[in-house]
């Protein structure tokens, strides 16, 4: 393979820097916390562009008003804590309406667990109140008042039951809404972030009001007009993302369009039907069904009356037998004999309810674990706005993209049309504060930075257009050579010889040399109902039969486009057990245009460059060209809600070959499960050793950089919000520096540290025009932060749906960039991203850490944690009390590629 540009034939590369011995520990002094620079100005280069931002501005004529916080805690009878969540905001509603003198005619802002605002003073700073709430309220769907077979003689009894609940309300702080006119002005109130949270806890209280389902700052509508269905049972729900914001231009409502998942509302048996993929009732495996039914709200047909699912009978509507009492005479006093009737008989008899399809189903137990209360399926249909928080399979995702897809005017309808219809400053509350907010969306200067101008083969200038460039007629800047290679078929609709031939042809026209494949090796079919790891393995056996020694390349067809099984052993065998480098596809349609993105990831993956920044060679870009950089991106990715067993991914890539920008190699580690913050750049082992993140990287830089060390390092983190951001300059930053001191350096580099952020609600739109905004637009000033430097850039052309904007974050800047300098640095990385032939939407560093811990998670099979955290495993490292097993190790000749997969 031809050597990089930049790597010095004539001289062997220097000795890496020596190592602290084990019995030499570094002193450790305290530093000072680091806090988040001001804005050092403005950028000023590009075509200005007249836009539109989902930013609607608000005026405060009563600065000086001040909230009064109050905590809220709420007891039974008994004088036990009740859990406000769910029942709190009934309980506070009707307090307000039996005691609204006591409160001085105060309306409050309540969260619904245990914090309360009014704007002024109660009359007293310690109140307590009975609050008496019917059953029905307490809990809905009770088996006393349901008419239910197991309980319909106690219903009279029971259905004029009420709870008693003792409310105190207790004085906590004064929040005042100066902070938020200080914040404006630049600068730094202790508790503007509180009074930002009462204003918006008072916009969520007017959405529970109107019976909207809330999910963190959203809320969602009980609307069908709004609902999208995606398969399985599953909805898409359309609602409203808002939240008050300081802004560089004022204060702000960003208001933005939201969807959240829940269960399709209708009949249950529509439901599980969908659900299970099922064509008829009695395909539904019950077992299944009685697991996804627990804890739903069903409304019953005869009755109007909700329950929530506990379980399914064990036996047939037709054959379950529950005890009721029948009266044998007309005697009022006669308590009656007690029969054993089966619920089909009740209902069909007794309440002379018809029932068509529920005779040889189960029934829904909507009762208590001891007191089972059932009620046939067919007369019950799933409530309304439900949510479902289970991960969403690959089609269904894909069916909520292509539905839920909203062009920039219809967008900007949809936001526009809510902010006029809700009219949020009609509130009480936010009247008493002055509180106006506009209707229209804000209109925002921003400016389109140039594309940057790229290499491609022979030395050949390559223009952007429109963010886009292809390598039609073009070769590749460093194409590798295969040589040693085969291609595995794992399914049974491929044509492996037309596949090898027409890579090997489009290979020749991007300047790849590639020989003919040693074999093309077929699946045998029997293997096909093997488990995925067993396939693989006996397909390993098939390689090492018919190849003379280990291939350097493999190219892997798949039976699935996507998420198939056979994906992370496959993986795993190659990269980490055999260093391997593959490429796995699954083509529907072979031309020009597949074959050169296919070839694009496999020349990355081998060594290769496809294309550079023509400032890259040589290097022209400013204030790096001239001091060894090196720039990280980092990133962690958390498992599925709700499981604590499945280890946290932390990935960190690091550019090599300096002067270049445009490669990277990856290091990968588990850490303790939904820790945001990485664990692991620095990492000092029982033998002296440092076995983290950075040190690897430093290393590796070290040896593709003619030996030279970072002077300058430009960290780009994904995927932490603003209450993390101190925690990013003064943990993570540190590590990194522990790392350089492990390493025995006394001179440690200047960093630049930036958050970018994806996950933001902020939306740009070209004025008069409905298009999305053009690629390299940037904007920093008027909905930028007050104080804190940071600029919304959008990168990538947008073709389908509205752009959403990257959202910059600079933490710190050692290094000195001009805000024009930096954000062209950071436009330009955005081009730098191998696997693709268009700009991206966020820098290539943090998608490739993306990418990176994406794909190690497929690695490991996580059902297996829970043997690892017994200890029946090894390679595991133990993390507070939790046990965290270690990934596995990556051999050293694809670990600077790997994440090209």
């Amino acid at each position: 393979m031809e050597k990089d540009g930049n790597e010095c034939d004539s001289q062997p590369l220097p000795a890496p820097p020596p190592v602290i011995p084990p019995s030499v520990k570094p002193e450790k002094a305290d530093r000072p916390n680091r806090s988040i620079i001001s804005r050092p100005g403005f950028g000023k280069t590009g075509r200005p562009i007249s836009l539109l931002s989902n930013h609607f501005r608000v005026s405060l004529k009563h600065p000086d008003e001040i909230f009064y916080q109050y905590t809220v805690s709420i007891s039974s009878e008994l004088g036990k804590t009740v859990d406000s969540k769910g029942i709190g905001r009934k309980i506070m509603d009707k307090l307000y309406q039996i005691y609204f003198s006591d409160l001085a005619g105060k309306r409050f802002a309540y969260d619904g667990e245990k914090a309360l605002y009014t704007v002024g003073p109660l009359p007293h700073n310690n109140l307590e109140f009975p609050v008496v709430l019917e059953e029905s309220m307490v809990k809905r769907g009770s088996p006393s008042q349901t008419g239910s077979p197991s309980e319909s003689g106690k219903r009279a009894k029971h259905s004029l039951q009420s709870k008693t609940f003792k409310v105190a309300i207790s004085y906590a702080a004064k929040v005042p809404l100066k902070s938020i006119s200080l914040a404006l002005q630049g600068a730094e109130p202790e508790k503007v972030q509180d009074a930002l949270r009462v204003l918006d806890i008072v916009l969520r209280q007017q959405a529970a009001n109107r019976g909207c389902l809330l999910v963190r700052q959203s809320f969602f509508h009980d609307d069908s007009r709004l609902f999208t269905e995606v398969g399985g049972g599953v909805t898409g729900c359309r609602g409203f993302y808002s939240s008050f914001r300081p802004t560089h231009g004022g204060l702000s409502l960003n208001m933005d369009v939201s969807t959240t998942m829940i269960l399709t509302p209708g009949p249950v048996i529509n439901f599980l039907l969908a659900n299970q993929n099922a064509k008829e009732p009695r395909f539904i495996d019950w077992v299944k069904a009685k697991k996804m039914l627990k804890n739903m709200r069903v409304k019953a047909r005869h009755n109007n009356m909700e329950f929530k699912i506990i379980g399914l009978s064990e036996k047939p509507c037709n054959q379950q037998f529950f005890s009721m009492k029948v009266k044998s005479g007309t005697d009022q006093h006669d308590g009656g004999e007690t029969v054993e009737v089966t619920v089909y008989e009740y209902f069909t008899k007794h309440r002379n309810i018809e029932l068509h399809s529920s005779a040889y189903m189960p029934c829904l137990d909507v009762g208590k674990p001891k007191r089972p209360n059932y009620l046939p399926l067919e007369l019950c249909s799933l409530v309304s706005l439900q949510r479902y928080t289970k991960a969403l399979t690959s089609m269904q995702r894909a069916s909520l993209v292509e539905k839920s897809r909203q062009k920039p005017p219809e967008r900007i309808q949809v936001v526009t049309n809510a902010m006029k219809n809700y009219r949020y400053d009609d509130d009480p509350i936010l009247s008493a504060c002055g509180i106006c907010i506009e209707k229209q969306l804000t209109q925002v200067d921003g400016r389109v930075l140039e594309a940057p101008k790229l290499k491609v083969g022979n030395n050949e200038d390559c223009f952007p257009c429109n963010g886009r460039w292809n390598f039609n007629k073009k070769k590749l800047v460093d194409p590798i050579r295969i040589e040693r290679w085969a291609v595995v078929n794992f399914s049974a609709r491929c044509d492996t010889s037309y596949l090898s031939r027409e890579l090997i042809n489009c290979g020749r026209n991007k300047g790849i040399h590639i020989e003919r494949p040693y074999s093309l090796i077929e699946e045998d079919p029997q293997n096909r109902r093997l488990s995925p790891a067993v396939r693989v393995e006996k397909m390993f056996e098939l390689i090492m039969s018919k190849l003379p020694g280990p291939p350097e390349f493999l190219l892997c067809v798949l039976p699935e486009r996507k998420n198939s099984d056979l994906y992370g052993p496959w993986k795993k065998r190659n990269l980490s057990d055999l260093g391997i480098v593959t490429q796995c596809l699954s083509p529907t349609k072979i031309n020009d245009q597949y074959l050169t993105n296919v070839l694009l990831k496999i020349n990355s993956k081998l060594g290769g460059i496809n294309s550079l920044l023509s400032i890259e060679r040589p290097s022209r870009i400013p204030l790096i060209k001239d001091t060894p950089t090196m720039i990280l991106g980092m990133d962690v990715s958390h498992g599925s809600p709700g499981r604590s067993d499945i280890p946290s991914i932390a990935a960190v890539v690091g550019s090599r070959s300096w002067p270049l920008i445009s490669r990277y190699r990856a290091a990968v580690r588990t850490q303790s499960s939904k820790v945001e913050m990485i664990e692991s750049l620095y990492k000092p082992l029982a033998n002296g050793e440092d076995g983290g993140i950075m040190r690897e990287l430093l290393l590796d830089f070290y040896g593709t950089s003619n030996g030279y060390k970072p002077a300058q390092v430009i960290v780009f983190r994904d995927g932490v919000s603003e209450s993390q951001f101190s925690k990013v300059l003064n943990f993570e930053l540190n590590q990194m520096i522990k790392a350089y001191e492990h390493l025995g350096e006394v001179n440690f580099p200047k960093f630049t540290v930036i958050v970018a952020q994806k996950n933001h609600h902020t939306k740009l739109f070209q004025n008069n025009a409905s298009e999305n905004v053009p690629p390299g637009t940037v904007v920093d000033t008027k909905i930028v932060h007050p104080r804190n430097y940071d600029f919304y850039m959008c990168a990538q052309a947008g073709m389908i749906g509205t752009s959403r904007p990257a959202h910059y974050h600079v933490l710190l800047d050692e290094i000195g960039f001009s805000p024009d300098d930096l954000q062209q640095l950071i436009l330009s990385l955005s081009y730098v991203y191998q696997r693709s032939t268009s700009a991206i939407s966020i820098v290539a560093p943090v998608c490739y850490a993306h990418l990176a811990a994406q794909q190690m998670g497929q690695f490991i099979k996580f059902e297996d944690f829970s043997e690892t955290s017994s200890g029946h495993k090894s390679g595991v490292t133990s993390v507070g009390s939790i046990s965290v097993p270690e990934l596995p190790r990556l051999d050293e000749k694809v670990a600077g590629s790997m994440f090209f997969c």
